[in-house]
């Protein structure tokens, strides 16, 4: 007989409390760890220096940015972010393609439906309050742990915010807005992957814009926006931790609350494969997020510097390969034969892993971080299913597990490469993931208690297109197979 998610609440309680009471304490163990390194300077000289630096700042930087970039440079840099921006919007196609690919056909119309409002509500909810509390400008109290520059994206019609002086000549706020803005609504995409096929829509849509309006924005601000962990010392380039390790906590948070889906655990301990309807079609999602990463590392360079992006362009590329290939063999060993989802999650999970670092790797580090991921993704797969935590597409292994790894690797190969950089990337990988589980634990114990969480026993078998939505993805094949089910035919 199999069980069903619900006689599994107990332990999934005792997981959460778990994870709730380690976030706290990591969180706080982070922060202090941060204040005692910053007390170790001198207050006066901190002082001094800062106010220098605004200073010099204030003065010349209009005066700087038309002295070093052209007006045709400036062109060109800013056409780069913008085009980078529109590469990270591919993404989400990608992702909708592959989340939809690897999972079942009654379920086809409502991811497609996520996903296409995680764009809309994470456009709208980044421009009301995300970006001005991702890059606040000061911090309240000055400590670099909260900020807010208001609602709305006034600063948009400042004097010289589209003009060369806004960022060095490498971009305007508009271009600064939109391509930062692309990179938002990825972190509840990750989220959706993880809870497919079982959640209600409109709890997951009300998560989503919390998360992409709040939590993201202010983990981002710590070290995007000159935070506490900017000037601490840790460095992720484009988001290893940042956006994919966020978005693997709320996946990882929104799996254990939601628990499995009917079917997945049998009785007996074993685990049921539940394959997706489409290989096909999560093979081109791969692919056009492959495609993507392009612009989401390259355009992170955030200018058209000639040898900085097309060397992002190049470990971005290499590690990408070398985690296919790796993870392709590790599944080939493992299991006796290749399995085409894990190598296009190894794909992923190598280009999850040199986000972090990809503007300052070699190529043959770019090519190990890559096949580590690549290894990594499959244990990780593996080892989700044996704790009983249902992630249908794998987002928590691509998009969390490969993100500390990703995040790690900057201290060991990186331009700073030390234990002291590895102590650094561990304080905000901590810090953030605690603050991220934290926030997530209570939006979706909340949505839970309220009994607004999950979808029906029934309305899940017979799958959430026809239960949420009224429609059918495929409605001749999916009428032909009700029919002949109910006809006793299968």
């Amino acid at each position: 007989m199999l069980r069903t998610p619900r006689l599994d609440s107990h332990r999934r309680m005792r997981w959460m409390a778990a994870f709730f009471c380690l976030a706290t304490g990591l969180m706080i163990g982070s922060i202090c760890f941060a204040d005692s390194h910053e007390a170790a300077e001198s207050a006066a000289d901190v002082a001094a220096e800062a106010a220098g630096a605004v200073a010099q700042a204030e003065e010349g930087a209009a005066e700087d940015a038309q002295d070093t970039v052209s007006d045709e440079m400036f062109t060109i840099n800013n056409l780069w972010v913008a085009l980078a921006g529109c590469l990270v919007f591919i993404m989400h196609l990608g992702f909708a393609t592959l989340e939809s690919g690897l999972t079942r056909s009654k379920n086809t119309v409502n991811i497609l439906f996520k996903n296409t409002m995680i764009i809309c509500i994470g456009l709208l909810m980044y421009g009301l309050l995300g970006f001005n509390l991702m890059y606040p400008g000061d911090f309240i109290g000055g400590h670099g742990y909260l900020g807010f520059a208001g609602f709305g994206l006034g600063g948009g019609y400042e004097q010289g915010a589209n003009t060369i002086a806004y960022a060095n000549g490498n971009y305007t706020y508009w271009t600064d807005f939109f391509f930062q803005a692309m990179f938002a609504a990825t972190a509840a995409t990750i989220v959706s992957g993880a809870v497919a096929e079982r959640i209600k829509l409109m709890p997951f849509l009300i998560f989503t814009a919390l998360f992409v309006g709040i939590s993201y924005n202010v983990t981002g601000s710590w070290k995007w926006g000159g935070g506490w962990l900017d000037s601490l010392g840790f460095y992720d380039f484009a988001g290893s931790t940042i956006v994919h390790s966020v978005g693997g906590w709320g996946a990882l948070v929104g799996a254990i609350m939601l628990g499995p889906r009917i079917g997945k655990y049998a009785s007996d301990g074993s685990t049921n494969p539940i394959p997706g309807h489409n290989l096909p079609l999560a093979t081109v999602g791969v692919l056009l997020l492959w495609f993507g990463w392009f612009g989401f590392n390259g355009g992170s360079v955030l200018s058209a510097d000639a040898a900085s992006v097309s060397l992002v362009l190049v470990t971005t590329s290499m590690a990408a390969a070398a985690g296919g290939l790796a993870a392709a063999l590790t599944s080939w060993c493992v299991s006796k034969k290749p399995d085409l989802s894990m190598a296009l999650n190894g794909i992923l999970a190598g280009l999850v892993g040199i986000t972090a670092g990809a503007d300052q790797m070699p190529v043959w580090a770019a090519v190990v971080i890559g096949a580590v991921a690549g290894v990594i993704v499959v244990f990780s797969v593996f080892f989700f299913d044996r704790i009983k935590i249902d992630d249908p597409v794998g987002a928590i292994s691509v998009h969390l597990v490969c993100g500390i790894w990703g995040t790690l690797a900057v201290g060991i190969f990186g331009a700073k490469a030390g234990m002291s950089q590895v102590g650094y990337q561990l304080v905000g990988i901590v810090s953030i993931g605690a603050f991220t589980l934290i926030f997530a634990g209570i939006v979706f114990g909340v949505l839970k208690a309220a009994g607004a969480l999950r979808v029906s026993a029934a309305e899940e078998v017979e799958g959430l297109d026809l239960g949420e939505h009224n429609m059918a993805s495929y409605p001749d094949f999916q009428r032909t197979f009700i029919k002949s089910y109910e006809a006793g035919e299968m």
